[in-house]
């Protein structure tokens, strides 16, 4: 399968250098700290409500003088990997799961669990891939140089990353069958 946006996104890879992971973080914030709600839709196609409903829910920490920092967007980049085919509350389970309810919990900054997802992506998409098939090597390669910063944390990790990029494929899979619908005269608009 053919990964032509950046995860999460609706901004095409190519258009962007090939970024992705935290390639694409540090060039959105390289000239600055945080990005307004606006650009955070130009970037990711969610609408503000939603992404006002998911700050109020607290599934997105409060932006800070209206801006979001790294962290922030890349939550949201995560969860938008995964809503087209995964209840909301899961996703923030296992977001949980991999990073606990505070700071203590921590295992990974956001950004660096985006940036591993994003490079499993690319690993899975490379012609020489078996796909999915090969996904456990590919992580246990990927998280080569991560550190524990507790016991179980690498598995925990790892456990969220097998999920985020299974979900994201099947999302994949997902809009390919709606296109395809939409083509044999299928209604287009499409409820997430």
């Amino acid at each position: 399968m053919n990964l032509k946006n950046i995860p999460g996104t609706i901004l095409e890879k190519e258009k962007m250098d090939n970024a992705t992971g935290m390639n694409f973080l540090n060039k959105v914030f390289y000239i600055t700290n945080g990005i307004m709600l606006g650009q955070i839709r130009e970037i990711s196609g969610i609408d503000g409500t939603t992404l006002q409903n998911w700050v109020k829910r607290g599934w997105v920490g409060n932006p800070t003088k209206k801006t979001y920092d790294k962290e922030q967007l890349a939550r949201i980049l995560i969860i938008n990997m995964m809503r087209d085919t995964m209840q909301l509350s899961r996703v923030i389970f296992l977001l949980t799961y991999v990073n606990g309810e505070d700071e203590r919990d921590r295992i990974v900054t956001e950004s660096q669990f985006y940036d591993y997802i994003c490079k499993t992506l690319e690993r899975v998409a490379s012609p020489d891939s078996a796909g999915l098939n090969d996904l456990e090597p590919m992580i246990e390669n990927v998280l080569a140089d991560y550190e524990e910063v507790s016991a179980g944390a690498k598995r925990r990790l790892a456990a969220g990353i097998r999920i985020v990029v299974i979900t994201y494929y099947a999302a994949l899979v997902k809009s390919v069958a709606d296109d395809t619908l939409d083509a044999l005269g299928a209604d287009p608009k499409r409820k997430r």
